[in-house]
């Protein structure tokens, strides 16, 4: 059902990170080659707007929405239809979101370089954000709550969230995303809702979207404003419809396949460990499940508990593919020193330590999109109500980047304020360092406000000195 693989003995000697981090199981992901698949769905969106849309939403997920904005009686009613027990935890899910989002805000601050000079720094919430909901093999409410607080927290006044129609909705929600979804966006005050998804998603979002006018397709009344900056995570078109219109738009990352890794030693439960590999090879054929130890006993126990797991799920056909691919292994090694090295060097979206210092080893760990510590901590929870965003940098790109956050919906701006004094006392290096680097003309624009009064006045207008 899942692979092994032996790192004892010098199978670790010797490697960079680098390199262990490519014998490590992955899966095979390549986003490049999408693209000849995505270019021309976002070029067709570009160019006839609101009418490719409908086509691509026939084409691609089986329902042709002829409105494709969700009417607001339509996320009114799927509030109101929303089961109970699902409202209330999806409240709870948010509340404990905003209180964590919340103090992930920056704070500003002047620093007084010299007397007369100032850089403060500023932090300034991107104006317009489009989130992407999934809507393929699962349904994504939560993902709409990692979505859409942090931006909220950070300030962005204008929130539109996209996801895919479903062919099976009936009634009302016909040729709309998922009424959960639908109903998640409502409880957070988002009323911009697209009935849109895929590639031609992203490229709505980049490029914006207008009906079909007199002129032809896109000519007619505007359906979507472009946005600033695109997040949340999608399949291989998504991440690839990312990446080509990166730069038209800003975006948060190419995620990729779901992935969890366990560093554990024999004081884990191996029933625990199956049925947390098992909570993400669920999401898709290509989610990756690696489990590290130094307890070959504990591999075995895990295997064992697989089997019966697995055959217990409701997913299990897509669970035993996910499992039994490349991506999934059981990795066995020395000790948990080289535990330690091999999940760091991994850099996994989730990393679960289940060992009895396990505290103390995850302040070690470096490269993780989210560390989830002890026996209590499960992925899953961090899924839904720990509090934490579970969007996350996949394929060991945690080595360089960051889960969502408040963060991601804020730009740095410093704001430079020097007087006539502070400048005039600054005005010698900065010419020295201009002309070391050959650049006259940086030197002039200083040059130009020097005073023939060695001690101007704050603020006071310089003259050229001659």
């Amino acid at each position: 059902m899942i692979s092994r693989m032996d790192l004892r003995g010098e199978a670790l000697s010797g490697l960079g990170a680098r390199e262990l981090r490519q014998m490590l199981p992955r899966a095979e992901f390549d986003v490049a080659d999408a693209l000849d698949v995505v270019r021309p769905i976002c070029e067709d969106v570009r160019t006839r707007g609101a009418v490719a849309l409908r086509e691509l939403g026939e084409r691609f997920d089986g329902v042709r929405p002829e409105q494709l904005r969700v009417p607001s009686d339509v996320l009114r009613a799927a509030l109101d239809t929303l089961d109970p027990l699902v409202r209330e935890a999806l409240e709870e899910s948010i509340a404990r979101a905003r209180r964590v989002h919340a103090e992930q805000m920056p704070t500003e601050h002047c620093t007084h370089v010299v007397a007369g000079g100032t850089v403060a720094q500023r932090w300034i919430p991107v104006e317009r954000v489009g989130l992407y909901v999934p809507g393929g093999l699962a349904v994504y409410p939560s993902s709409v709550v990692m979505n859409v607080v942090p931006a909220q927290e950070a300030g962005v006044e204008s929130l539109a969230v996209t996801s895919p129609p479903q062919r099976d909705n009936t009634g009302i929600f016909r040729g709309y995303p998922h009424p959960t979804v639908l109903a998640a966006c409502a409880l957070l005050g988002v009323e911009e809702v697209y009935a849109v998804g895929g590639a031609q998603a992203v490229a709505m979002f980049a490029y914006g979207a207008r009906e079909e006018g007199a002129d032809g397709p896109g000519t007619g009344e505007v359906l979507c404003e472009p946005v600033n900056l695109v997040t949340g995570p999608g399949n291989v078109f998504v991440a690839s419809a990312k990446r080509l219109l990166r730069g038209v738009v800003g975006i948060d990352s190419e995620a990729g396949p779901t992935e969890i890794a366990i560093l554990a030693d024999d004081s884990a439960d191996p029933v625990h460990l199956a049925a947390d590999l098992v909570s993400q090879a669920e999401h898709d054929t290509l989610a990756a499940a690696v489990l590290v130890s130094d307890s070959p006993r504990l591999l075995d126990r895990v295997e064992r508990q697989l089997v019966e797991t697995v055959a217990g799920t409701k997913h299990h056909e897509r669970v035993t593919q996910a499992l039994a691919g490349r991506q999934s292994a059981l990795v066995l090694v020395d000790d948990l020193e080289s535990g330690t090295r091999v999940v760091d060097a991994y850099g996994a979206e989730h990393l679960e330590i289940q060992t009895v210092d396990a505290p103390e080893r995850a302040s070690r760990i470096r490269n993780a999109g989210a560390i989830f510590v002890g026996p209590s901590s499960p992925v899953s929870l961090g899924d839904y109500s720990a509090g934490s965003n579970h969007v996350l940098p996949t394929s060991g790109t945690a080595a360089f980047s960051s889960g969502l956050g408040v963060h991601a919906f804020l730009r740095g701006v410093q704001v430079i304020h020097y007087d006539a004094r502070a400048l005039e006392e600054i005005t010698d290096r900065v010419v020295a360092l201009a002309q070391a680097e050959d650049l006259p003309g940086h030197a002039d624009a200083i040059l130009a406000r020097r005073s023939s009064d060695p001690h101007p006045a704050s603020g006071a207008p310089g003259r050229v000195q001659e």
